[in-house]
């Protein structure tokens, strides 16, 4: 079981679950952009398919009580107060103790660190949390900036899966990354 205090603290940022009332408007202005959906499997979101998402309460759960559930956290500026994106922690398997990281920034705050930072915040959780062997994460090959925020977290690339999935119309090749426990105790990914 993962059962966080919220929020979550790092260095520029503040995770926490999303809350459907004061989120929805934020998380719009960045989800409905098509170069923000390019790569991930969301459609440009609407303001119906947003209230759809946020009013499951799987979709902003704050705990974890069993493999197959995730974390969605909304990701704050501590600085500014403003939700500049959301991250996601999947609990893949109990008996693998496997998990699964992704985000998705307002490309108006890419480049700055905080997909990094957050993500960062996502491993902490998945291991010292949830006590997971090995984390992954799965992008698009034509995502060079996601691939290296994986790298700067210490994750290193396993698989190239070349055109292994139709996507959005068109075939599309994934890479996959992961780290181990181990690797994070060590301190290599911090």
């Amino acid at each position: 079981m993962l059962a966080p205090a919220y929020p979550l603290e790092t260095e520029r940022l503040l995770l926490r679950p999303v809350d459907p009332a004061r989120d929805a408007e934020a998380m719009l202005s960045y989800r409905s952009l098509p170069e923000i959906c390019r790569y991930i499997p969301p459609l440009p979101a609407t303001p119906e398919s947003i209230a759809t998402m946020l009013a499951d309460p799987e979709r902003t759960r704050s705990t974890l009580t069993e493999a197959g559930q995730h974390l969605l956290l909304a990701v704050v500026r501590r600085d500014t107060g403003e939700l500049i994106g959301d991250v996601i922690l999947f609990w893949r398997s109990a008996e693998h103790r496997t998990g699964e990281i992704g985000y998705v920034l307002h490309p108006d705050q890419h480049g700055r660190g905080f997909a990094t930072e957050a993500s960062r915040a996502l491993l902490a959780l998945a291991f010292d949390g949830l006590d997971l062997h090995r984390v992954i994460a799965r992008i698009d090959q034509r995502n060079p900036a996601s691939a290296a925020v994986l790298r700067k977290i210490g994750m290193r690339q396993e698989a190239v899966l070349v055109e292994n999935e139709w996507f959005k119309g068109e075939w599309t090749t994934e890479v996959d990354f992961a780290v181990l426990q181990s690797e994070w105790r060590a301190g290599t990914t911090r």
